[in-house]
């Protein structure tokens, strides 16, 4: 058993998500761009280091002072110190004082046998931020240490990330409203289907989606919603149709059960007067009798009825089909005597419940005894595949307009509402006990255009297998 649906409203999910993603997004972008941006930067101002301390090797080189080589080699944001070979330390343009500040490092210049790259992070430095320091060595033994300022960087990379958190927030506002507007327009399809939904269960029936696609989720959607329409319109329509017969039988039932019953109430009430003759009352007594075996058999076969409509149980054992035919012919010989019943085939095995197969061809014969008059009845077993029993007559047959509607319950054929004709249920029964049994029975051709021919087939074991 399924939980309630969750009913949270689709736009603002689908808008929450889509603004979530673009969030990410937009994170994984912003970090990424300050991470390149700031390596960039770092890489500018190695390689302006490297351009200044290779001229500081071809100053030594010439032969110009130190003092000098410190302070050509400085430059707009980089600093440099000269160490020279005695000892004395060179820093610049000594005229300005600012310039002559020792280098931005932590803990001082670092010690003599220390060569190469390193980042100065121990903390601010004022406009120096997060400098770069390049310290080489020169052919007169000197050593030359440089420093790139980092303030500019870092403001840089400041009002970047700034610029990046507004530009990122615009965006996510704007999205969101778009996507609130954009969604009313994308969910339209789903009003749609709310709209027809409700002018169905106001009455509109007819109405469907008719999607122009399927292979969307919405196309999927509104088809699957149609084919529910026209499943549930067939349901509704098949069960008005069986309310309907129902309501039919149980008003023909009553009719021909009120016929026997009036007809027992009238004998009886007539046998009732005191100076009847005996033979006339033994007349009134056996027109009682007759009336109630015609109701009790009404009754019989509406039960009957009623166990195919649940479900008839079977007992399944193999019958023998031409043996099953002969007993029943011998049964018909007994009830009509004028009649002649020929039963002609090969032995064919079938499982069934041999008393309900006896109560089917019992059916047939009944039949054609009552339709066929004197004459001849012919009852043919073959086997195959499946098995056949076909129970053909000479009488005026069945017009091929009237061969499937005379198998529906109470009806009869006008030339069959005779005193005799029958309640019509008895074609009726034998069709639902042959599809228990997993076959059919059918009015077909009559093999010689003359009469009627009711087909039974039946699986046989292999078959059913």
């Amino acid at each position: 058993m399924t939980g309630p649906l969750r009913t949270v409203s689709l736009r603002r999910r689908v808008t929450a998500l889509s603004l979530t993603v673009l969030a990410a997004v937009l994170l994984v972008v912003g970090v990424l761009t300050d991470v390149v941006f700031s390596a960039q930067i770092r890489s500018e101002l190695r390689q302006q280091l490297n351009v200044r301390a290779t001229l500081a090797g071809q100053l030594v080189a010439q032969g110009v002072p130190a003092d000098e080589v410190a302070r050509r080699v400085e430059a707009p944001g980089i600093r440099a110190e000269l160490v020279a070979a005695d000892g004395r330390v060179y820093a610049g343009d000594p005229d300005d004082d600012e310039r002559w500040m020792p280098p931005p490092w932590r803990g001082g210049p670092p010690d003599r046998d220390h060569r190469g790259w390193w980042d100065d992070d121990g903390g601010d430095d004022g406009d120096w931020g997060n400098p770069q320091v390049l310290e080489q060595p020169l052919a007169d033994g000197s050593r030359l240490t440089l420093v790139a300022s980092g303030g500019p960087v870092s403001g840089a990379q400041t009002l970047l990330r700034r610029t990046l958190i507004v530009l990122s927030l615009a965006a996510l506002a704007v999205a969101g409203i778009v996507m609130l507007l954009t969604t009313r327009v994308a969910l339209a399809p789903l009003d749609a289907m709310t709209a027809v939904a409700r002018s169905i269960t106001g009455g509109d029936r007819g109405r469907r989606l008719a999607p122009a696609r399927t292979d969307t989720e919405l196309g999927r959607t509104a088809a699957a919603f149609d084919a529910m329409l026209d499943e549930l319109e067939g349901a509704e329509a098949a069960a008005r149709a069986s309310e309907a017969r129902t309501r039919r039988f149980v008003a023909d039932a009553a009719h021909e059960l009120r016929t026997p019953i009036a007809g027992v109430q009238a004998v009886a009430e007539a046998a009732l007067a005191p100076d009847m003759a005996p033979e006339d009352r033994e007349r009134l007594h056996l027109l009682m009798l007759r009336e109630s075996r015609r109701a009790g058999r009404l009754v019989d076969d509406l039960l009957v009825l009623a166990r195919l409509d649940a479900g008839l149980e079977l007992r399944r054992e193999p019958v023998d089909l031409l043996e099953l035919a002969r007993t029943e012919a011998e049964r018909a010989q007994l009830v009509a005597p004028d009649q002649r019943v020929e039963v002609r085939g090969e032995p064919v095995t079938v499982t069934g419940d041999a008393s309900r197969l006896a109560q089917v061809l019992g059916n047939l014969l009944d039949n054609a005894r009552r339709h066929a008059g004197p004459g001849v009845v012919t009852v043919t077993v073959s086997g195959g595949d499946r098995a056949t029993l076909l129970v053909t007559d000479d009488g005026p047959g069945v017009a091929p307009a009237d061969r499937e509607r005379i198998f529906d319950r109470l009806v009869r054929l006008d030339e069959a509402r005779g005193e005799d004709g029958g309640a019509g249920l008895g074609l009726a029964i034998a069709r639902g006990i042959a599809r228990v049994h997993g076959g059919d029975l059918r009015c077909v051709d009559p093999p010689s255009d003359r009469g009627a021919a009711f087909e039974l087939v039946l699986p046989t074991p292999r078959r059913a297998a």
